[in-house]
């Protein structure tokens, strides 16, 4: 269990993608009264830019400043992930298997985070919110529970005024967080989540599978819309969410 404080902020600054889970944070947010007094996308030489787009209409849609943090520039550093690197395919099936570490960005959640508390500070927010959840811990290490404590740590001592780590999905299922986002009313079918970036969610790649899975799991309606050849929920159920066995 995480030892982040139960107590929400007054004000936070969101990292924010435009996918499921951050969107999800925003509204909880809104609804228990806390001042988001900025949400941030990061461009990391990411191969699409299809949750930045989404992010942007959807902090428009909710009265929410948005930024986008050009670090284009560094996508170089990251090695042969999926995420940024063109000669690197982004693997399908679920996220459990091997062959979705191709989609870990070195380091990610910390430069993220490093670069809204900047903005944090500087807006005088109490804390900068993220939305890392329970499943994302067995691929990205950077989102395990002793990364987010040990980084909260180095938050509050980078500058004089106080500023912390707010993650508050930390403990929570993706079917958890669908069920949240579909009882708060948040725009779930604007939301991006596919690696691959095409006109629609490719509902084969471990984040649309992930996505997939949490809205059968929770028994709610799924807004998105996939690609034609996606195969169908109950072929995904009869195989365990696991196209190999298609």
């Amino acid at each position: 269990m995480s030892r982040a404080p139960e107590k929400a902020p007054a004000s936070a600054i969101a990292v924010y993608s435009g996918g499921m889970d951050s969107t999800v944070m925003l509204s909880a947010m809104l609804e228990q009264g806390i001042d988001v007094k900025g949400a941030l996308s990061i461009d990391y030489g990411q191969k699409h830019r299809k949750e930045i787009v989404a992010a942007a209409e959807i902090c428009a849609e909710l009265g929410i400043e948005h930024r986008i943090a050009d670090l284009r520039g560094i996508s170089a550093l990251f090695g042969h992930s999926g995420l940024t690197d063109s000669g690197t395919e982004v693997p399908e099936g679920h996220y459990e298997e091997d062959s979705m570490k191709q989609t870990v960005v070195p380091n990610r959640n910390m430069i993220l985070i490093s670069v809204a508390t900047a903005w944090a500070i500087t807006k005088e927010a109490e804390a900068i919110a993220y939305a890392a959840h329970s499943g994302d811990h067995a691929i990205y290490p950077d989102c395990r529970v002793e990364f987010a404590d040990a980084l909260d740590d180095a938050i509050r001592l980078c500058d004089w005024s106080s500023v912390w780590l707010y993650r508050p999905f930390v403990d929570m299922s993706k079917q958890s967080i669908a069920a949240e986002g579909a009882r708060l009313g948040a725009p779930l079918g604007k939301t991006w989540s596919c690696y691959k970036g095409g006109a629609l969610h490719c509902s084969k790649c471990g984040t649309c599978i992930e996505r997939r899975e949490a809205f059968h799991l929770a028994e709610i309606d799924d807004p998105t819309v996939y690609a034609a050849d996606a195969p169908r929920v109950a072929l995904l159920v009869e195989c365990e969410w696991r196209l190999s066995g298609l």
